[in-house]
């Protein structure tokens, strides 16, 4: 087991990558603290038990300081410590860039943005304690091609991946690495893009995943593409590695 006897924090646990990632961590050997916000968990909790590893939820919004720090205290005085911290939790609306209102950009940037800064935040006294360990935080391909349809969502994402170098950078004294995954995952949150889309615009976007996307035109699997790399990032064979972003896109950023 890859993961075993580790310690890990996964917010937006329980759903899409974020359930992917504390379901593989958890198969292999980890001890998890899934934290989620307005989904539930049960089905996840019920179909991880009797695997290696373990997991407990705790309801958090990632983006009210109130609330992530007693968080963090509640689950590393659980886990005897901490070895890393995945960041999966995100909003992505979809709006085309003319008619964002500053009400839900602002939204998007508390969450997207300041979430990942708190998080990152109230890791880094258990991470230094702990003599060194992992950070994972979401990129997107938006982030560095832009999007027309989710501008708020690609420069929440721009500044996450401008964050996670800095702290890299600033971090490293502590054995700390900080890493990135740029994914192209299919996910709740990308079908209801999908819904979102007016017929047109998603009859383009269709039509661009065939050239778009080298690696079979389609959008990735989450278990299956995705939280491998997650668990091998995580682990002790990614200690030489950070301010890197990981692109588990079929190729997006290749082409682009």
């Amino acid at each position: 087991m890859k993961l075993a006897g580790k310690r890990f924090i996964v917010t937006g646990a329980a759903t899409g990558m974020g359930a992917a990632t504390t379901a593989a961590f958890v198969r292999e050997g980890a001890k998890v603290i899934g934290f989620y916000r307005s989904r539930g968990y049960e089905a996840l909790a019920e179909r991880l038990a009797g695997e290696a590893g373990s997991a407990h939820f705790l309801k958090v919004d990632v983006a009210e300081q109130d609330q992530v720090l007693p968080a963090f205290a509640q689950a590393v005085d659980w886990l005897g410590g901490l070895d890393g911290l995945i960041h999966a939790a995100a909003i992505c609306p979809t709006t085309p860039a003319e008619d964002i209102r500053h009400e839900q950009l602002m939204d998007v940037l508390r969450v997207n943005v300041g979430g990942t800064m708190l998080t990152n935040q109230a890791a880094l006294p258990y991470l230094k304690a702990n003599g060194g360990g992992r950070i994972i935080n979401f990129a997107s391909s938006t982030g560095a091609t832009g999007s027309a349809i989710k501008a708020d969502y690609a420069a929440s994402k721009g500044a996450v991946m401008a964050w996670s170098r800095s702290i890299a950078t600033a971090w490293a004294k502590h054995d700390i690495t900080v890493n990135m995954i740029c994914p192209v995952i299919s996910t709740d949150m990308y079908l209801a893009t999908r819904a979102a889309m007016t017929p047109e615009q998603l009859a383009a976007h269709d039509a661009s995943l065939a050239t778009s996307i080298p690696l079979g035109g389609r959008f990735g699997d989450a278990e299956r593409d995705f939280a491998p790399v997650a668990v091998f990032l995580a682990g002790d064979g990614a200690g030489f590695m950070t301010g890197q972003m990981f692109s588990v896109d079929g190729g997006v950023l290749m082409v682009r």
